[in-house]
């Protein structure tokens, strides 16, 4: 990076850091990451999050805000909008800021992926062309559905590594078990798994509880937390009354039970003279997990910035996690989401 007036932590901030936008997070002593990182599903979806033309001008302003609040990382994948994420990115960085962008990408392992290293190697080399870059800086499977093994696909990812195509690679939705597997398999190449990609939110604890987040830190493993904004649902947006978009999978859970936290959120949001959404990432934050937040436009990028500069106290975590959710898991959940 071209900047050298940062400190940063391995893995995960420590318990009295406040996140900053000169903080970062080291990933397998590779890469140094923000604290907070722009997710991009929505950037070229037109499924699940309605993708125009006019949103591809917000979408800018969403990346240009981000890097000048320090926010330099992104996270997208060759699925996201069949390729459109990655193609937004390498529209929107300029050659002026280029060295400084860290860029994440994942690989979608579908069953009728089965020769490897070919396949991951040939979708990684398609990703990269999308992006305008020689590199990236991690390379993810991007869910557990593949039908050849962790080892095979550990071997994949290794020779990415090998032939320069990435820096570091990690995996997403794997299970404790399953990611230990995918460290093991990677240190037998002499590589490091850097990180475990998870549904984490205040409505989604379940990485935390079940000792996940964890047994990643235990091996250097960082833990990247997806919908850290349970889709919208914690932005303080929706209620009962303005129900969240169709199509919004993760996160779901009964609006009135949501509503006590909300409250609760907003309190914290004032006192903090913040947005409710920025509460909720700097809660992820404080749980030792890089929370990924989405940003479609430039207002929604800075009160994702909002979670920098402060942190929780140890008393407004307990009030927050003081209520009672119950998250609702269908069979996509369960079939996706191991971790």
């Amino acid at each position: 990076m071209a900047s050298s007036s940062f400190t940063s932590y391995n893995v995960h901030l420590p318990t009295d850091v406040i996140p900053t936008a000169e903080t970062k997070i080291k990933l397998a002593d590779r890469i140094l990451v923000s604290p907070l990182v722009l997710g991009t599903w929505a950037w070229g979806d037109t499924r699940v999050w309605n993708w125009n033309e006019e949103l591809n001008g917000k979408a800018k302003e969403a990346f240009d805000v981000s890097m000048s609040k320090g926010i330099n990382t992104f996270d997208t994948a060759e699925i996201y909008g069949h390729g459109e994420s990655e193609r937004c990115i390498a529209r929107y960085k300029s050659t002026e800021n280029a060295e400084d962008i860290v860029i994440a990408t994942k690989f979608l392992p579908y069953p009728y992926r089965l020769a490897y290293p070919s396949s991951l190697l040939n979708a990684l080399r398609a990703s990269l062309e999308r992006l305008q870059v020689q590199c990236v800086d991690l390379y993810q499977i991007h869910g557990p559905i593949h039908l050849r093994s962790i080892q095979v696909l550990a071997d994949a990812l290794a020779e990415a590594v090998k032939l320069g195509l990435t820096k570091t690679v990690g995996v997403s939705n794997y299970s404790t078990d399953e990611m230990i597997k995918m460290y093991d398999c990677l240190q037998k190449h002499g590589i490091q798994l850097a990180s475990n990609q998870v549904e984490y939110s205040l409505l989604r604890r379940l990485p935390e509880t079940s000792g996940h987040i964890a047994e990643c830190h235990k091996r250097g493993i960082a833990v990247l937390g997806y919908s850290p904004l349970a889709m919208g649902r914690l932005t303080g947006k929706y209620s009962k009354s303005n129900p969240v978009p169709s199509g919004r999978m993760f996160s779901d859970v009964n609006m009135d039970e949501l509503e006590p936290l909300l409250e609760t959120m907003r309190r914290i949001a004032d006192k903090h003279h913040v947005s409710v959404s920025s509460v909720a990432l700097n809660y992820v934050i404080c749980k030792g997990v890089i929370p990924l937040g989405g940003a479609r436009d430039g207002k929604q990028a800075e009160q994702n910035a909002g979670a920098l500069g402060w942190r929780l106290t140890n008393d407004e975590i307990i009030e927050l996690e003081a209520h009672p959710i119950t998250p609702r898991s269908g069979f996509w959940n369960r079939f996706w989401q191991h971790g």
